[in-house]
């Protein structure tokens, strides 16, 4: 046990050292944070692991420009005795969704389309498309909506696009259709509610932002996103599709008994990437705190890497900044949503220690990363745990937060 935790610090300080290599030197503008705050953080979530409530866990905080604190925790697989390691990967679930997003965006920056364009002049197979007017037991009464959805809408969430339908129920877990062929068939259903007028969680609104990529840059989704953001940023650890290596440093997902043990998930609602045809825009990404922290470092950069300019900053901003109003939007109180991401409006609850404006997401087995771009400062929590009853409102997220923020000098 003792050999184990010392192999998984070392490797730990390695992998960290490598990180601290690539960054550029930090502004003298900028205020150091207090490293010495962060040590906790490797004891709570050890804590949590020897509570049962998660296997293991990668944490990751940084700024702009560096790494100040990387650690791994508890087990990659229960069942094998395989310790976590700082470079395992991760099913980050809806976290891929601002990825997604930046490559919307991308496209923005080129000129090919705006925000604003109506997703029926980039996907002809919307037209026409209707609005639930009323629906019984017996019938559903259909009419035109007062506006076409827009590409806006489905970044923020707010279309309207329902499900997939019944005959794609299962499109997650079998991923048997291709992207073109998912969205056609979300086309063909009518909105849930008049675009624009609510916030409602929408997995199909962001896969359709994935088809949207395909057709304007004719490349595959998963090639453009690879090209465009993980290649040029070095995220060579983030994929839809892992290789065998990569899932062999796989994390698994564990859901917890009614008896408080912990179990590997028997059917994980994403499906196994081998032989997959759908990557998911909405949640597909595996990923490593390393190679997230290179996309959150070009985010607090103002869209560039090096001298790479993957983003306007124009876009960044934009992106960044609440979309939705006064809609009630997100998952916890006080917040709002960009373009892809969820926003603090107002810090409250598990969000009480981040300032206002500072920008994030979530994943369904338990991810989270958030970004405070007031106080240059960004947390990573990877874990695997299914069968959270909020994510986003978890207790490792909140203590990895306290612990972090405790250490920026206000």
């Amino acid at each position: 046990m003792c050999c184990t935790a010392s192999r998984s610090r070392f490797a730990g300080g390695l992998f960290l050292l490598v990180l601290l290599a690539l960054v550029v030197p930090r502004p003298a503008t900028a205020a150091e944070p207090d490293k010495s705050k962060l040590a906790g953080i490797r004891e709570r979530m050890q804590q949590f692991v020897d509570d049962k409530i998660i296997a293991g866990a990668v944490t990751l905080v940084g700024t702009h420009d560096q790494i100040i604190s990387l650690e791994s925790v508890g087990s990659q697989v229960l069942e094998s005795n395989t310790p976590m390691r700082p470079d395992t990967l991760f099913r980050i679930a809806s976290m891929t969704k601002p990825i997604t997003a930046i490559g919307i965006m991308i496209l923005v920056d080129e000129g090919k389309l705006s925000v604003d364009d109506p997703v029926e002049k980039l996907l002809p197979e919307f037209r026409g498309q209707m609005l639930v007017a009323n629906r019984s037991k017996d019938a559903v009464t259909l009419k035109k909506p007062s506006r076409v959805i827009t590409v806006r809408d489905l970044l923020t969430h707010t279309s309207g696009l329902p499900g997939p339908p019944s005959g794609l129920a299962n499109l997650y877990g079998k991923r048997n259709h291709t992207l073109a062929e998912a969205v056609m068939a979300f086309s063909q259903r009518p909105l849930d509610f008049e675009p624009g007028s609510k916030w409602s969680y929408c997995n199909t609104g962001i896969d359709t932002l994935g088809r949207i990529i395909e057709v304007l840059s004719g490349q595959s989704y998963e090639s453009f996103l690879k090209q465009r953001i993980f290649d040029s940023l070095g995220m060579s650890d983030t994929t839809f599709y892992p290789s065998t290596e990569q899932l062999q440093r796989t994390a698994m997902t564990y859901e917890r008994s009614k008896e408080g043990q912990l179990k590997p998930v028997a059917n994980s609602i994403i499906g196994p990437p081998v032989g997959a045809k759908y990557p998911i825009p909405a949640g597909g990404l595996y990923s490593t705190a390393g190679d997230l922290a290179r996309l959150y470092q070009m985010m607090l950069r103002r869209g560039t890497a090096g001298d790479k300019q993957i983003l306007s900053e124009a876009s960044v901003k934009t992106m960044t900044q609440d979309q939705t109003g006064q809609l009630k939007s997100g998952f916890t109180d006080g917040m709002g949503w960009g373009l892809g991401w969820g926003v603090v409006r107002k810090p409250a609850g598990v969000t009480e220690m981040l300032s206002a404006g500072t920008y994030g997401h979530g994943g369904a087995f338990g991810t989270q990363a958030w970004i405070d771009p007031h106080k240059d400062l960004f947390v990573v929590l990877l874990i695997q745990r299914a069968g959270l009853p909020n994510s986003d409102a978890s207790e490792m997220r909140q203590e990895l937060q306290r612990i972090a923020f405790s250490a920026v000098r206000d």
